[in-house]
């Protein structure tokens, strides 16, 4: 049985409390921790816990009942929690995104490494079946190279989203859209599609004069062989209608799930290659569906490796690549430049200190509150 601290009962908690319980058996929560304690005492007795509840997660890093830990803090917490708890020889589940910096992935890896533990970064669309089942399909290579990937990570937010004390700023949200939002897309293009050689990007914010932070953000990605990818990280857009499309010479797959194969006729004009469809198709079916699915999923693959069985989907190297990523479209667009990856320590972005001397200011936090008191999250 492993003991389990809860460290943030934000709005991404219960996800994890969620995931948890579904393993009972292999798993039990024995401690939830926030700076408001009665906001954790609320999720206590909302999920029916019987639980410690403590204001300073310190009180938990060398306690010897509590063998892993769920860090759902805002982004510039993620480090030095997670090494704390890894040099407390603890297991670490960390929120996305990992962290602010790549200075503090790498600090996290490495302690990670010392210790012997296992560090997970939440990625939890990776653990749903459409994904893997094109994720299958895509390592076939049966629609040949890869020649353009469409990202669409469209969401809303209203102008109140940003009123939260930690959200809207560089300092201690880290970003805006292209970091707490496309963040999923991002991983899921880096998993599939490989990183890319260099990224050319633009951001704006254009809603929310409550935030620091971008809103939107559009990029280009070049691959060495010249395939090209874009990338487009909104939190303006109704009806957040989000896809991944990936164009095969020989034909495109999506998620949502969509096929199509084209072969040339004698004029180059196309016509539709039925035969090449169904097998693409059939290689989709033949994926079984998962029997958990996003944060269950991801726990369960934690725990499986706990028990010595395989190694965790999502690890701190993955969590980083993903931040390595969005760093480089962040040190595009603010100076207006292609970026080359993979960055280095000489990034002016690699480190904390470095994102807050750089990134630029569209607006000023206007209004500060400290919670919500309707924590839905609506997909």
């Amino acid at each position: 049985m492993f003991n389990v601290a809860i460290i943030g009962t934000g709005a991404i908690a219960p996800s994890h409390i969620k995931g948890y319980k579904e393993f009972s058996e292999e798993c039990k929560i024995s401690a939830l921790c926030d700076l408001y304690p009665e906001k954790a005492k609320k999720t206590s007795e909302q999920f029916g816990l019987d639980v410690d509840v403590v204001q300073d997660y310190q009180e938990l890093v060398y306690r010897d009942d509590i063998d892993l830990v769920s860090v759902c803090t805002p982004p510039y917490t993620h480090a030095d929690i997670a090494i704390d708890f890894l040099n407390g020889g603890k297991h670490v589940i960390v929120e996305k995104p990992m962290a602010s910096s790549l200075e503090e992935c790498d600090a996290m890896n490495k302690a990670a490494e010392k210790n012997g533990k296992i560090l997970s970064i939440i990625a939890q669309n990776r653990f749903r079946s459409p994904m893997m089942k094109l994720k299958h399909v895509l390592d076939t290579g049966l629609i040949g190279p890869v020649l353009h990937t469409q990202v669409d990570s469209f969401w809303w937010r209203g102008h109140s989203y940003y009123d939260l004390w930690w959200r809207g700023t560089w300092e201690k949200e880290g970003g805006g859209c292209t970091l707490n939002h496309a963040v999923h897309h991002i991983d899921i293009f880096q998993w599939m599609n490989g990183m890319p050689d260099e990224i050319t990007a633009v951001f704006s914010n254009t809603a929310h004069d409550n935030a620091e932070v971008e809103d939107l953000s559009v990029t280009i990605g070049r691959y060495e062989n010249g395939a090209l990818a874009q990338i487009t990280s909104s939190v303006v857009h109704h009806g957040e209608e989000q896809q991944l499309v990936f164009q095969g010479k020989k034909a495109r797959v999506s998620s949502p799930w969509k096929l199509k194969a084209s072969k040339s006729m004698e004029n180059g004009f196309p016509e539709e290659d039925r035969d090449l469809e169904d097998k693409l198709q059939h290689v989709y079916d033949q994926q079984p569906d998962l029997e958990y699915e996003g944060h269950p999923g991801q726990i369960l693959d934690v725990l499986k490796t706990l028990k010595g069985d395989g190694e965790v989907l999502v690890d701190g190297i993955q969590g980083r690549k993903t931040l390595e990523l969005i760093t480089a479209i962040y040190e595009s667009s603010t100076f207006k430049r292609p970026v080359k990856l993979p960055l280095s320590p000489d990034s002016p972005f690699y480190t904390r200190a470095g994102v807050l001397e750089h990134a630029p200011h569209f607006y000023e936090k206007s209004k500060t509150i400290k919670n919500f008191t309707n924590n839905n999250i609506t997909t």
